[in-house]
């Protein structure tokens, strides 16, 4: 998609931000969708929280808290 280090800014950034949010609820993580597009965790983050996503909490095993 894009290569490190460039800038993604205006419609290009804003398009990018939609097109992770479509993704993303669709159900694919953040880490998935920064690694399918060359990008880090946090820019994905970013982009997301910027397009308006309401994100998911985190995963993993509860189990193990509600043993307390």
């Amino acid at each position: 998609m894009l290569g490190r280090r460039v800038h993604v800014t205006g419609p290009a950034r804003l398009k990018l931000g939609a097109e992770l949010k479509k993704a993303y609820t669709a159900g694919a993580s953040v880490r998935t969708l920064a690694h399918s597009c060359g990008r880090s965790y946090g820019f994905v983050h970013r982009l997301l929280t910027e397009a308006g996503t309401t994100l998911r909490t985190r995963g993993g095993d509860t189990r193990r808290h509600a043993a307390r």
